[in-house]
């Protein structure tokens, strides 16, 4: 069975938001169009995966949310990267990097 274009590998969506978020904070919103806009729409986040990512992410202290007003002059609750967050995205990515590497090893096979 393929994959739908909202599909994402279970773990993955944590390691999307932190790198997402490195730069400068974040609404939800833009964190799932930026994700979205950066893979040229072959991932789209749906509200009903992204704010229990955020609170799971929040509770686990890799990121922290204060409220703001959004570019619509709305208010929204940002998000951003904690020292912890830093350091687990660090760890994160070289782990997806080491398992990316090992599946087209695999796919490369003769």
């Amino acid at each position: 069975m393929a994959a739908s274009k909202s599909d994402l590998l279970q773990g993955t969506l944590d390691l999307l938001v932190l790198k997402v978020l490195q730069p400068e904070p974040m609404h939800g919103w833009g964190i799932s169009q930026r994700i979205q806009q950066v893979s040229q729409d072959v991932l789209q986040v749906n509200q009903g995966s992204l704010y229990p990512a955020l609170h799971r992410l929040e509770t686990r202290g890799w990121i922290r949310s204060k409220w703001g007003a959004s570019e619509a002059n709305r208010k929204a609750k940002y998000y951003e990267l904690t020292a912890a967050g830093r350091k687990q995205l660090a760890s994160e990515r070289s782990e997806w990097q080491r398992y990316a590497s090992a599946i087209a090893r695999i796919l490369e096979e003769a």
